[in-house]
């Protein structure tokens, strides 16, 4: 005979409004491709890889990560589908991007026209500019400072991708100043967009006659005149794909 009491109504409601635990789960290792991945990420997104140089061996990564050669493989393949590396055969593997949406915006924009390359290139410093002569900080234009003195360098010496280079450091430090995450995150990620259309655009050799000072875009961020320096950015970009830098 069932001697079970049936629940009261206010009973019933309570067990039926209790939340039921979540099933449990055994808990899952990280897959040794994953570390290795996300070291190897590291290692680029630090800049202890820098874009264009070209990382350890398959034999020396093996060595020195102590994993065994297909997980390193398995690792170095995936960055690579991801666009941070380029696997070159018969020449190694290479960095080619910062960030996963780095390497989608230089497969993207490729083949873009360099016209078009040049007016966001040019909507983007504008409005860097502006917005870094607004917010600038007194060690921003140390910074800054110390980037044009280091692109005049690199000028005089000769040097194609040297000036390239400082080139891009002068103007992503005007971008940094801005203290825009969104925007100057947008810029860095257009880094080997801009630097290929750069490295056209300067050609083989630097030519004096094209040779485009920045230091009054300097002097308007230090001075904190948001149209001047605006104004001399536009100026800058205007020239770009017809050989002023």
């Amino acid at each position: 005979m069932n001697t079970a009491q049936p629940l009261s109504p206010a009973s019933a409601a309570s067990a039926s409004s209790a939340p039921s635990p979540p099933p449990l789960s055994a808990p899952q290792r990280t897959p040794l491709a994953a570390q290795v991945i996300a070291t190897l990420r590291q290692q680029i997104t630090s800049g202890r890889w820098p874009v264009g140089s070209r990382i350890p061996t398959e034999p020396e990564l093996v060595e020195q990560l102590g994993v065994a050669r297909n997980t390193v493989r398995e690792a170095v393949r995936a960055l690579a589908h991801n666009g941070l590396l380029d696997i070159r055969q018969g020449s190694g593997t290479y960095v080619l991007a910062t960030s996963e949406l780095a390497g989608v915006m230089h497969r993207r924009f490729a083949g873009a026209d360099l016209r078009h390359v040049a007016e966001l290139r040019s909507a983007l410093e504008t409005a860097g500019a502006r917005l870094a002569a607004r917010r600038r900080t007194e060690a921003d234009l140390r910074e800054l400072d110390g980037m044009l003195e280091r692109r005049e360098t690199a000028w005089d010496s000769g040097d194609v991708e040297r000036f390239i280079d400082a080139d891009r450091s002068l103007h992503m430090g005007v971008l940094s100043a801005s203290h825009n995450e969104v925007l100057t995150g947008v810029y860095a990620d257009l880094g080997e967009v801009l630097r290929s259309y750069l490295r056209q655009d300067v050609g083989e050799e630097l030519r004096p006659e094209n040779h485009m000072d920045h230091t009054r875009l300097l002097d308007a961020i230090r001075a904190q005149d948001a149209e001047a320096a605006s104004e001399e950015a536009a100026s800058h970009t205007a020239e770009w794909g017809h050989g002023a830098l």
